[in-house]
This record gives C-alpha cells, structure tokens and sequence, in this order.
C-alpha cells in the first residue's frame, strides 16, 4: 500500500473514532475516494479486527476496550517479541481457522511476504514469493509443470494471480486461455515465473465464495449432516467455521449439522472417511456424488 493510501487510510480511521457518524458520501467527498474505495477500506479495517457499526448509511467505529490513540503500543512488537508470537501461531495447525484470522489481522500491520514464511511449508516457499510479487506487481505469471488432479496432466499455465485462501495453499488466478478463474494448489506447482507482461484482464479477476469444507463456487447447495461424537469432534478439530452451522440434537449425544456448500467434493471426502458416524438427512445432490464415488471407486478395486 503505498504513501496515499495509508494517508486516507489513516485518515478514515481518524473520521470513523469521532463524535460525528458520516455517511458514505460525506466520507468519499472528505476523502476525496469513490464509495466503492470507501467500502472496500471499511472492509479492511474490519478484516484487521476493528468493529464498525452501521445504522442507515452511516459508519462509525467501536473503540471497544481500548483507546486507538493507544494502537502504536498494542501492535508493535520488538524483534524477540514478533519471533515468539509467530513461533505460537505457527504451532497451530495449518488448516486452523484462527491461524488465518491471525495472520489476516498481523497481517494489516506488517510486511505480507514476512507472514507467509511462518505459515508456507518450506517446499513451497519460493513458489509463495514469486506468487506474491506478481500479485503485488500486478503481473502474469507462468506456473511451470503444474499437476492438475482434475486434468490428470502436468503442463505450463499461465496466468494472473490476484487473492490466495487459507494460509496461502491455494491461489485464485484469471486464466486467459480458458477465459476462466481457478484455484491452483500452491503445492502442486513445479516453479512460478514472473513475467514483464501485466494484468490484462483484472476487471475478471473474481473469486468464488468459500464453504466452510474451503471449496469454492457461486451456487450454494445446502446439506444437514447428524453427527456422531467422534464425526463432531473431528469436523470441528479439520474445519473450525463449521461450529457456526453445528447445533446439538436435543435428548441425544448427536449433533446436526446444516450449512451451505458450494461443491460436494470436500464434504464428500469428510462424510466418506466418518460414514458410520453420519447420517445425511438433507442434500440430494450430496448422496448422488457419493454415489457416483463409490461406484468409480469400486470399478478401480475390482
């Protein structure tokens, strides 16, 4: 983020502790930013963990326990300090929720490649920087020898870079041969190649929405799962935004579970390793892939 931003960054902040609430346009005309710029700065304020309340079309900012005027000493960390934190953070596991929502908040005050050391297995790290750069530099790369499971290939890629997920393992990229966006499995990548030639297709770029299995798509397909204790325990333990959508079945030792999808595969794979502690008491659509799973699965075996 360069020296504007920060400024109206900075700025915004000041707006939004005052004793006044502005609407959206009052702070675009103060600011001199459109409404979209407005809201998309509101967002990440939010994602670095301030609490904004809206009532109508005006803003303005909870200072909950602390004064902001005192954000410089809850932020800083000296050089032993920053070492522990990030040795505790990385200690959690790698598809731990919170561990992401740390990074992200960290993240909104410190250097983004230094966050992506801690929490990128090694094999991965020089891949994750070269990701980086491009996104930063608003460049096309070329994923050299990418191993696509749904191909079944390993070929050249190139793409346009622009949002990872969960603790960097995939990357959301505009691929232009296929005039499409895809999620590449950072792991899966031989070697990235940061090309001169910059985005030509940014107003594309679009990541999908995400389910709580980390699947993505844009037509969301509801499922309710009965869970056995040992299902329960697990889910929670592998995919931790799933307690939002998790309710106990009253009488019993049995949970329900009831949340939107927006593929089936992660939650397939998820019911196919627990079935004899699931039942599936709602998706069709979820029992016809298991289906068709187990019967591709079988012909393999037999």
């Amino acid at each position: 983020m360069d020296q504007p931003k920060i400024e109206r960054l900075l700025r915004l902040i000041k707006l939004l502790t005052g004793n006044v609430n502005y609407t959206v346009d009052e702070i675009a005309r103060k600011l001199e930013m459109s409404r979209r710029t407005v809201y998309r700065y509101i967002d990440t304020l939010k994602s670095a963990g301030f609490v904004i309340r809206r009532v109508d079309d005006s803003f303005h900012m909870l200072k909950e326990n602390h004064r902001l005027d005192d954000i410089d000493k809850l932020v800083h960390f000296s050089e032993e300090e920053g070492a522990l934190v990030n040795r505790l953070i990385d200690g959690l596991d790698d598809t731990n929720m919170l561990k992401l929502n740390l990074r992200k908040k960290l993240a909104a005050v410190y250097n983004f490649t230094s966050l992506a050391d801690c929490v990128v297995k090694k094999d991965s790290v020089t891949n994750t920087h070269e990701l980086i750069s491009a996104i930063e530099g608003r460049r096309q790369v070329v994923l050299r020898r990418y191993s696509s499971s749904n191909k079944g290939d390993v070929r050249d890629r190139v793409v346009e870079p622009f949002e990872f997920t969960t603790n960097y393992i995939q990357v959301w990229c505009y691929e232009p041969l296929t005039r499409m966006n895809k999620l590449f499995r950072v792991s899966r990548i031989g070697s990235v190649e940061v090309t001169d030639a910059a985005w030509e297709f940014e107003s594309e770029h679009r990541s999908a929405k995400m389910d709580i299995f980390r699947t993505g798509g844009s037509e969301g397909k509801r499922v309710q799962l009965e869970l056995g204790v040992m299902a329960k325990n697990l889910l929670l333990e592998e995919y931790p935004l799933a307690v939002r959508d998790l309710s106990p079945i009253p009488g019993t030792e049995r949970w329900l579970l009831d949340t939107v999808v927006y593929r089936y595969e992660g939650v397939g794979r998820f019911v196919i390793g627990l079935a004899n502690d699931i039942v599936i008491r709602e998706g069709d659509g979820l029992k016809d892939y298991l289906r068709e799973f187990v019967a591709d699965h079988c012909k393999a075996l037999f």
